[in-house]
């Protein structure tokens, strides 16, 4: 699995009526709620490092998320961005979903969605030519990124609309939570 090699960002959609509601929304096409826009709207006021290259996951949830966080900028849709499929569990509970490590029945093994993010977020770092990826996409594909970069698959849900720098480093991949100060992000 090639994956990527320098530092990008990655941000969970807003919050959407699948999120409110704890419902496994996978491949389904759950919509964001006022507060999932509102909370979008509010990552266009950070003053992010120029220049950037922004990527989206094609479902819908993150491409708005994209357009309202990034105004101005067109984000480059990557299918290998898309959430997990979870098969006969879409639609349900998100209580009700198999172990990660499980593949949901006609759903995708949690491994091949690994390589699958992996060789997007390389992608997106090709076709970013030295500008830095901004991300946008789902909990999976942060967990996917996570997992790759050497962490655990069982650490907490990443939380919407927050962005997360994943950086490799001596002792390998890091991946820091960014906060906003004076209309500046610091790790």
């Amino acid at each position: 699995m090639i994956g990527p090699t320098r530092p990008f960002v990655l941000i969970r959609h807003g919050q959407t009526d699948a999120n409110r509601d704890g419902v496994i929304a996978g491949r389904t096409e759950a919509r964001l709620t006022k507060a999932g826009r509102s909370a979008a709207r509010a990552l266009a006021d950070w003053a992010w490092p120029a220049p950037i290259a922004l990527f989206s996951s094609p479902q819908h949830r993150a491409r708005e998320t994209a357009e309202l966080a990034f105004p101005g900028h067109e984000p480059i849709l990557l299918d290998g961005l898309r959430e997990r499929d979870w098969g006969r569990f879409e639609g349900l509970q998100v209580t009700d979903a198999p172990p990660r490590e499980e593949t949901p029945e006609g759903g995708e093994a949690w491994l091949d969605m690994i390589a699958r993010v992996a060789a997007a977020l390389r992608v997106a770092q090709d076709r970013a030519h030295g500008a830095l990826p901004v991300v946008v996409a789902h909990s999976g594909v942060v967990r996917a990124a996570r997992r790759f970069a050497g962490g655990s698959l069982h650490g907490p849900s990443p939380a919407n609309t927050t962005p997360y720098l994943f950086a490799p480093g001596p002792g390998g991949w890091r991946e820091t939570m960014l906060h906003k100060k004076d209309n500046r992000w610091i790790a």
